[in-house]
């Protein structure tokens, strides 16, 4: 029994650590995984229920021959005496007990493993539970989310029973940690400790939390607290091997900074480490703060005067004859630059069609390599695409014409229909749809000038984020199922609106598909001629 639990954790670690990556990009082909994890079960009890049996025919075979040696033993030669006790012996040990060892051999984890080893090439690999954890990271930060309602899974608007163990929050800090991300594994090291010392059961030592936590914090530049914890994790464990060792440099280290600034000693602060007790770093992105307020809901600029020009109107399409008995609802999300929003695009079984269609297809989400114009995996977008062409089904030729219909602007130079399905904290940071002067050769290969145009449909509903934002000018535009939304990328003149800029934020709570049709220049000469200025 103890090979096997051995040999089942053997077929875990391995199934965790080699198979392919990036599950975690899409909620589409994760709630596969559910229904295998089911199956899983289902099979695992069956394991159980045949380990059981055979555990019963073992124990009645034990009990019977509990019986007959006792008998036996007390008196050998009386008991041999009998010829039929002598012939049961010589027939017990020739043949019933090769059936009890025949019994015992038999191995019921056979189906089970047999089944592990079907499933195990669609099993989650460890990039796919790093980009998880790191997932989870990214959503704390855009919506400010401490640890602790983190881990009790109480997010905004949410009621679910989903917690996070010590041991969780352990692995997501050991995550930030092996990362070099000081200040992530700072908060979740913190929580662990803070849940262990609350009397939460773990398997993770509280020397374990501390080693790692006091460590972060010194990189995080606290010397005096990453003292008092070094000091808690030598009281703990006198002879870990590098407590001692660092609670010396570190005391030292701050003896010369007090020294140097000509500071007393001043103890830690007692209040607890969470959000905001330290700076988070900057990083690449400098609409960072901009750009996650307005995830947040904060810091839209829409105003009565703005909304006073903002109106709603049936559109078709120039009197387009597929339109006129029934016109699009349009409606204006935002005035300047003009972004407007059409109503019941897409039908409940366009859409679901779209997505069967897709599912099959998705793959890690790319973006066009400014220099080479060729598609690339890049990490500020985590989501997984798929694109689907006109000859795929009926559907997508559909579309694709009302797509036309609707902007008035030919779909003959535009890109394939990219359908993209966005997963844990799968996020589009702020990008350009168009190519900038720097980037001559983005759509070279494709011959069909700069994406003049950008169609967004929304095929789902979010729960929880998901919004797509423009830091330029402060709009948050919402998801609404079946809706699309509709902006130039460039003036009339062929310049590019560097107001356009836009980003699609983490998803918090639900399951984000879209699909979205780059409508290029080619072809559009008399349909969008150019303006008599720049910025026309």
């Amino acid at each position: 029994m103890s090979r096997f639990l051995l040999s089942i954790s053997s077929i875990l670690l391995c199934c965790f650590w080699t198979t392919r990556a990036e599950i975690f990009t899409s909620i589409g082909q994760m709630t596969d995984l559910i229904y295998t994890e089911k199956e899983l079960v289902q099979s695992l009890r069956e394991y159980i229920k045949a380990e059981e049996s055979k555990l019963a025919a073992v124990k009645s075979w034990a009990s019977k021959l509990d019986a007959v040696t006792r008998m036996s033993t007390a008196d050998p030669e009386g008991y041999l005496a009998h010829p039929v006790n002598a012939y049961k012996l010589m027939k017990r040990l020739n043949t019933e007990w090769s059936e009890v060892e025949s019994l015992v051999l038999q191995n019921p984890a056979d189906g089970f493993v047999s089944n592990m080893s079907v499933h195990r090439q669609y099993f989650p690999d460890q990039e796919d539970e790093t980009g998880a954890a790191k997932a989870l990271m990214r959503l704390q930060d855009t919506y400010q989310l401490d640890s602790e309602a983190f881990s009790k899974g109480k997010l905004p608007g949410v009621h679910a029973n989903a917690v996070l163990t010590v041991d969780d929050c352990f692995d997501m800090g050991k995550t930030a940690y092996n990362d070099v991300d000081y200040y992530h594994a700072v908060l979740w090291l913190q929580q662990a400790l803070k849940q262990l010392d609350d009397g939460e059961e773990a398997v993770v030592s509280k020397a374990d939390i501390l080693d790692y936590l006091s460590y972060s914090v010194y990189q995080m530049g606290d010397l005096p607290r990453a003292i008092e914890l070094t000091r808690r994790l030598v009281a703990i464990d006198p002879t870990h091997q590098r407590a001692g060792g660092n609670l010396r440099y570190f005391e030292q280290l701050l003896m010369k900074q007090l020294r140097e600034m000509n500071q007393s000693y001043q103890p830690p602060s007692e209040e607890p480490i969470q959000l905001g007790t330290y700076s988070r770093p900057k990083d690449h992105l400098p609409e960072r703060d901009a750009y996650e307020a307005l995830c947040r809901g904060e810091g839209i600029q829409m105003n009565e005067g703005r909304r006073s020009r903002l109106f709603c109107r049936y559109q078709d399409g120039k009197r387009n004859p597929r339109l006129l008995l029934k016109p699009i609802k349009e409606e204006d999300e935002w005035d300047s630059p003009h972004i407007v929003r059409y109503l019941d695009m897409l039908s409940d079984e366009e859409m679901e069609k779209i997505k069967e269609l897709a599912k099959p297809r998705l793959a890690r989400a790319t973006v066009r390599d400014p220099k080479t114009g060729v598609l690339t995996t890049a990490n500020y977008r985590v989501s997984k695409s798929a694109w689907l062409e006109a000859e795929d089904d009926p559907v997508i030729e559909r579309v694709n014409q009302r797509i036309g219909d609707i902007t008035g602007l030919t779909v003959e130079t535009a890109e394939l229909l990219q359908v993209a399905n966005y997963g844990v904290g799968g996020q589009y940071e702020p990008h350009f749809d168009f190519s900038r002067k720097d980037e001559p050769d983005a759509f070279k290969r494709l011959g069909t000038g700069n994406r003049v145009a950008t169609v967004l449909n929304y095929m789902s509903d979010v729960e929880a984020g998901g919004a797509t934002v423009f830091p330029d000018f402060g709009a948050a535009i919402r998801p609404r199922k079946g809706t699309s939304v509709f902006w130039y990328n460039l003036f009339k003149s062929g310049e590019g609106d560097y107001r356009t800029r836009h980003a699609a934020c983490p998803v918090l709570v639900g399951s984000k598909w879209v699909s979205n049709k780059w409508i290029h220049e080619r072809g559009q000469e008399f349909r969008r001629p150019c303006g008599l200025t720049e910025v026309d």
